[in-house]
């Protein structure tokens, strides 16, 4: 099935750009949280980076998705990601020399943090545009597990990178990785623009017809709900060494089992997913992914020992990598291509706010209650949130692929 889809040249080479940018997103996000704690000093000048993050991609979801609609979908991520190469470029540059101000720094994070907003909602615009209906779970699929085989690579390559040229090396070597997901895109065979036809508006306009178009959407609403509900009670993903110090009394080796077990296992879910893109009741699969997520993350809670702690949380991974699946690819089966930027840029913003909510949320609750009771309430709450939309959005119940 892998092996069909990148037969399909178009899509190969949209793969071989979320590789290429995947890694040097991972080496700009190591680079930069390094580089500034070497500078600064200070863990709290870390912290802003997400402060920055949460900023700047509110606006420029909204607007990469509205863009992302309006012009040619290639030369929008050509310039997006030209714009990620020059500013770790210049880092790179500055660092081999010893001179690299934490302002330019920062600068660069809400830059690179802007750019991917930009170019993610065209590239899957246009992997949904490059793949059949039939083949769009399993591109999807592939998708997801590329998203969190780079989240264990990237890493990786940094320490080896950084132990061997040095922060600015690799900022350069992410230069390089983004340059190549900005040429990418030139040499696809579609064309990247939408059909002509559609009446001339304003970008402010497509943006609110989009947010019009996800509000009445039978089954969006629904799913966006549903992640957001489970998301904000239990995302773990920022807070592992305070769950690896409170469950298991662990430091730096633990959290590091805890994330790369995680990881592992969700690519082993997008896996799963993939064999999975046949069921037509995608609606349902959604659902039952749902529990099994929070059923696994009780079961998570109540785990005593680190090994049984990383078998479980590979286990949450997997159930959600399945969730995350879904909910993408139903996104573009049931949004018609002129719209598709808008609607994933919409899907995005949801989960990234939720994460950042989910962050705040679990933080509080692990230094109120503890790392452990936290985790068994925010199971309790994600069971709760997903037999509510069961309950209340039939749509959700109901929807079959074609």
């Amino acid at each position: 099935m892998v092996q069909g889809l990148l037969q399909n040249r178009d899509y190969r080479l949209l793969w071989g750009l979320l590789v290429a940018s995947g890694i040097a997103l991972w080496l700009r996000i190591l680079g930069t949280a390094q580089a500034l704690l070497e500078s600064e000093g200070d863990p709290w000048r870390v912290g802003l980076i997400g402060a920055i993050q949460l900023v700047v991609q509110i606006p420029a979801l909204l607007w990469g998705g509205t863009l992302a609609d309006r012009v040619n979908r290639k030369t929008l991520m050509l310039g997006a990601n030209s714009l990620s190469a020059a500013a770790m470029g210049l880092l790179g540059l500055l660092g081999t020399k010893g001179t690299l101000p934490s302002e330019l720094i920062y600068l660069a994070i809400a830059l690179t943090a802007a750019t991917q907003m930009f170019a993610n909602p065209a590239r899957a615009a246009l992997a949904a545009a490059v793949l059949p209906p039939e083949q769009l779970m399993r591109g999807t699929s592939i998708d997801n597990g590329t998203g969190n085989a780079c989240a264990v690579a990237g890493p990786l390559l940094f320490a080896v990178l950084t132990t061997q040229l040095g922060l600015g090396g690799t900022f350069l070597v992410a230069a390089a990785l983004s340059a190549i997901a900005a040429l990418l895109p030139l040499t696809l065979r579609c064309s990247g623009r939408l059909a002509e036809g559609a009446a001339p508006s304003t970008a402010w306009q497509d943006t609110v017809a989009g947010v019009r178009y996800v509000a009445r959407h039978p089954i969006l609403p629904g799913l966006f709900l549903l992640d957001t509900g489970i998301t904000v009670v239990s995302f773990y993903r920022e807070i592992l060494p305070v769950l690896a110090l409170g469950m298991f009394a662990g430091g730096a080796g633990a959290t590091g089992l805890l994330g790369s077990a995680n990881a592992a296992g969700a690519i082993a879910g997008s896996a799963v997913a993939l064999l999975l893109a046949a069921y037509r009741a995608k609606g349902r699969l959604v659902l039952y992914a749902s529990l099994a997520y929070a059923a696994t993350l009780f079961a998570f809670g109540l785990a005593e020992h680190l090994w049984l702690g990383c078998v479980l949380i590979a286990l949450v991974g997997a159930t959600d990598a399945v969730t995350v699946t879904v909910r993408h690819s139903t996104v573009m089966l049931t949004t018609p291509d002129a719209m598709r930027g808008r609607a994933y840029a919409l899907m995005i913003l949801a989960a990234q706010t939720a994460n950042n909510l989910g962050t705040l949320w679990i933080g509080f609750f692990a230094g109120w209650l503890g790392a452990r009771e936290s985790m068994l309430l925010g199971a309790v709450l994600a069971l709760a949130a997903t037999l509510a939309i069961a309950a209340l959005w039939a749509p959700i119940r109901h929807y079959r692929s074609d």
